[in-house]
């Protein structure tokens, strides 16, 4: 683990620098060897100044190569050239020129590394014939030395090829999963905006009508003005501890005590008669009607269900006035659950303003869970809210 961080740390300049550096202090270390030892008594000039000169232009120029793979492959081939012609024995500085051509085959398209590889090969063939070898042996011997540089540096070009689409893949990915994050943290927004709305609209509402009502029977009627108090006390207690619910969802983290507050089921339609009870005590005059085999519902659904009658109520404590007459009746069909919230009109409250929200976070509940809602005034007057969920068969919902 550590080598591989170390090798990937490492400037490829250094390791190209270190490569060049070696090549030429072996090569001329060996040919001046070779010479003293071997290559005087073939018939070669003495290795000295221009040879070792020729021999570093052949095989420093490699440091760069990453860098300016063209520039190294001309000034290696060029030297390279020079130090055959100049009667040296060839045989010395073939690698170098050989590594230059790899570096510009791996990097260049097919065209342009198929120029090079003839340079190359001629280069090759070149020294062959000067190193007094058959035109056929010299042929063969840079056919395949060339062969076999194209063959691993094609390979390595489809290798880079191959990881820089891995990368770009890995960073398009990266990409839409921060995109995926990013909407799924807008859509729980949206839906604890529409949580609160419905919490806190709902309940500052009917204590806006119940101290209200408070103030004005106080003298007239004292108990009808305690029994607004108390439904004010009880409304303020509900609302906390909705509250408390969805604060403990935006917590970032949560210790062992608060595990019951966390994972407290949502209310649903279980909890309807509760909803009907406080819009009554609102002064509101309330109907539920109930029709159908009651059935256990998905709790998505049911929550839906439960938050659209609550905001339907909420609005018309806010806008038809506690005097009004509500009907609320729900229809537990055989795949669909039907609601109606209606009311028959009153007059409104002072001052409760509205923001619209709650219409249109009704509209996206039904919508969500493949439902539809229609919410606007009745002929007759007042208003209505009519909605419509799916829901699995009654023979297949597994209760009933």
């Amino acid at each position: 683990m550590q080598t591989g961080r170390w090798r990937r740390r490492v400037d490829p300049l250094v390791t190209d620098t270190a490569l060049a550096c070696v090549l030429a202090v072996v090569t001329v270390v060996y040919a001046r060897q070779s010479f003293a030892a071997r290559y005087q008594s073939e018939g070669w000039p003495p290795f000295g100044l221009l040879a070792v000169a020729l021999s570093l232009a052949v095989n420093l120029p490699l440091a760069v190569r990453r860098r300016a793979p063209w520039l190294v492959f001309a000034v290696s081939h060029g030297a390279f050239a020079l130090y055959t012609a100049a009667g040296f024995q060839p045989s010395v500085n073939l690698w170098a020129p050989l590594l230059a051509c790899y570096t510009v085959i791996a990097r260049e398209p097919a065209g342009r590394a198929a120029w090079a590889a003839a340079v190359t090969a001629a280069a090759w063939t070149g020294s062959g014939l000067a190193a007094h070898l058959s035109p056929e042996l010299s042929v063969a011997q840079a056919a395949i030395a060339v062969g076999v540089v194209w063959a691993f540096a094609t390979g390595s070009r489809r290798l880079a090829q191959h990881n820089a689409q891995l990368a770009e893949l890995t960073a398009q990915l990266e990409r839409e999963q921060e995109l995926r994050a990013r909407h799924a943290i807008t859509e729980e927004r949206l839906r604890l905006a529409r949580e609160l709305h419905d919490v806190v609209a709902h309940h500052l509402s009917a204590l806006a009508v119940q101290a209200g009502l408070a103030d004005f029977v106080f003298t007239s009627d004292p108990a009808a003005a305690r029994q607004a108090v108390v439904s004010i006390g009880e409304s303020s207690r509900q609302a906390l501890e909705e509250m408390r619910g969805l604060l403990h969802v935006l917590r970032e983290g949560t210790g062992p005590g608060d595990a019951d507050h966390l994972y407290r089921p949502s209310p649903g339609l279980t909890r309807l008669d509760e909803l009907v009870e406080r819009a009554r005590s609102a002064g509101c005059e309330v109907s539920l009607s109930l029709s159908g085999p009651r059935r256990a519902l998905p709790q998505g659904v049911d929550l839906c269900a439960y938050r659209i009658i609550q905001e339907a109520l909420t609005n018309t404590i806010k806008h038809a006035g506690p005097e009004a007459r509500v009907t609320v009746s729900l229809e537990f069909g055989t795949n669909h659950l039907a609601g109606q919230v209606t009311d028959e009109g009153g007059k409104a409250p002072a001052a409760l303003p509205s923001s619209g929200i709650g219409l249109l976070g009704m509209r996206e509940r039904a919508r969500l869970y493949g439902g539809s809602l229609r919410a606007g005034p009745r002929a007759t007057g007042g208003f209505e809210v009519v909605f419509t969920l799916p829901l699995a068969p009654l023979d297949t919902a597994g209760d009933s």
